[in-house]
């Protein structure tokens, strides 16, 4: 009889939790008409900002999900990246109250149970239901890509995947999760749709959701991308794909990741689709060189793990090059690593310690920043730098608007900008820390010629700051 009282509280208080959760979801999101950024349902602009949480659903229970979805939305993510099928043995291992996602491994047949909270689905439905409550979307992405093919770069088909069960598989999902307005589909998983074969899968996988989605292959009515593995672009392999409605990079991990160039190589792709880094410079991480093929290990810049100074840098780089947003990752996060666990590419924290790492906060200051001006005008402009950018940790990046323009400088040495780029007769010139997201007046100054400006503090790397200019008219601003 307490049994029965306790299921009846549960499903009373759950069901509430639900309805709430769903009433109170973020709306519904698209491609901006121009094609470079992403809008809401009502045309607002929205700045992607996203944290990589690979193993939510498999390795958290209820409590520590709310616990680190709280602390995302608090600092200003708005995106949840997490993996259906999961990478650290998701078929096998079961999730944190005893299930498993599949029957027999197979993904025709999901293994879903009659009534609530009872099975690994029902988990997931959980979680996104607090997610949407804390206003948060999630990139969700239907499996781990190790399970359509072994290999991050050769495409070899070999793993439980077909066409055949791919399609059950996201039909499934479609109609599962069609009424939730926070969810946008992440296809792929860290490996490289490199070959027909391997693209003919992930083309099954969401033509499957749109199907269960919409009742019909209607595109329209989802909002899908694909996670590569890195370094590397989606574009290289499957940009005309009528499912693809914005594209995306891996950049990588290390002390050196040049974001930028990834983003930049694509940002004219035609046809032209919104450009995003969905995995970046993990703090404690570092993908050694000999997990890369050949041919990229002369190209992999960096020589040991990137700290909170890298991501951050990583960040900038990338969305002054033109990104409509940016995903954020932590070495300890990803994998939700706490002890006894086997740890990933040997993290330091626990993902809770890490819940606080330095970056974690400075990247709300980003999006601050940029949600400050106009964004669907924002474009990257080189131009503004006739000195040129610079080079290897010094290379700087421009970006703006019609009427205004943020230079990032990744180590405080001085720079030169090119004035006559922007509107208005005078500017005002203020210097924004990425580091504490505190904003310092300069000055007002004619926009005339070439003007050199000189960051606070010494050249140094991680002394980074953004000059923000600012037709002078626009007084709304300040």
């Amino acid at each position: 009889m307490k049994q029965e009282h306790r299921l009846c509280a549960f499903l009373v208080v759950f069901g509430l939790a639900a309805a709430s959760a769903l009433a109170a979801a973020p709306p519904r999101l698209r491609v901006s008409d121009n094609h470079r950024s992403m809008v809401t349902e009502h045309s607002r602009p929205f700045f992607w900002l996203g944290d990589t949480a690979w193993e939510l659903f498999h390795r958290l229970d209820r409590a520590e999900a709310e616990i680190y979805l709280r602390d995302r939305a608090a600092k200003g993510f708005n995106v949840i990246q997490a993996v259906g099928l999961a990478e650290l043995d998701g078929l096998t291992e079961p999730n944190r109250y005893g299930h498993r996602p599949l029957h027999d491994q197979d993904p025709a047949r999901p293994v879903v149970k009659e009534g609530p909270a009872n099975d690994y689905w029902d988990f997931v439905d959980e979680v996104l239901d607090l997610a949407a409550a804390h206003g948060l979307y999630v990139g969700f992405l239907p499996t781990w890509g190790k399970y359509v093919t072994s290999s991050p770069f050769d495409g070899k088909v070999d793993g439980i995947f077909n066409t055949t069960n791919a399609l059950s598989y996201g039909r499934f999902l479609g109609e599962r999760l069609r009424a939730r307005s926070n969810v946008v589909w992440i296809l792929g998983g860290d490996k490289a749709p490199s070959t027909p074969e391997a693209a003919a899968v992930w083309r099954a996988m969401a033509k499957g959701i749109a199907l269960g989605v919409a009742g019909r292959e209607d595109y329209d009515e989802v909002l899908m991308t694909y996670h590569t593995a890195g370094p590397g672009h989606v574009s290289d392999y499957i940009h005309d794909e009528l499912w693809l409605d914005f594209t995306s990079v891996q950049s990588s991990h290390g002390d050196l990741v040049e974001s930028w160039r990834f983003i930049e190589k694509h940002w004219n792709r035609q046809p032209i689709k919104p450009v995003i880094d969905l995995e970046s410079s993990y703090p404690g991480a570092l993908i050694p060189a000999e997990w890369l093929p050949a041919h990229l290990r002369a190209a992999h810049p960096s020589k040991k793990p990137a700290n909170d100074d890298h991501a951050r840098r990583a960040a900038y780089w990338a969305v002054f090059a033109g990104a409509f947003g940016h995903t954020y990752g932590h070495n300890a996060i990803w994998q939700m690593y706490a002890p006894p666990r086997r740890p990933i590419l040997d993290p330091k924290l626990t993902w809770r310690e890490a819940l606080d790492a330095p970056s974690a906060a400075q990247m709300g200051h980003l999006r601050r920043l940029i949600e400050s001006r106009p964004i669907l005008e924002r474009v990257p402009d080189q131009s503004l730098l006739p000195d040129g950018p610079g080079e290897g940790a010094a290379h700087r990046r421009a970006t703006r608007g019609r009427d205004y323009a943020f230079i990032y400088s990744p180590d405080g040495a001085p720079f030169r900008v090119r004035l006559e780029v922007l509107a208005g007769a005078r500017l005002r010139a203020a210097w924004f820390n990425p580091r504490t997201g505190e904003t310092t007046f300069l000055e007002f100054l004619e926009k005339r010629g070439d003007r050199t400006f000189d960051p606070p503090g010494d050249p140094s790397v991680a002394n980074d700051w953004v000059l923000v200019l600012d037709d002078a008219s626009r007084n709304e601003r300040w």
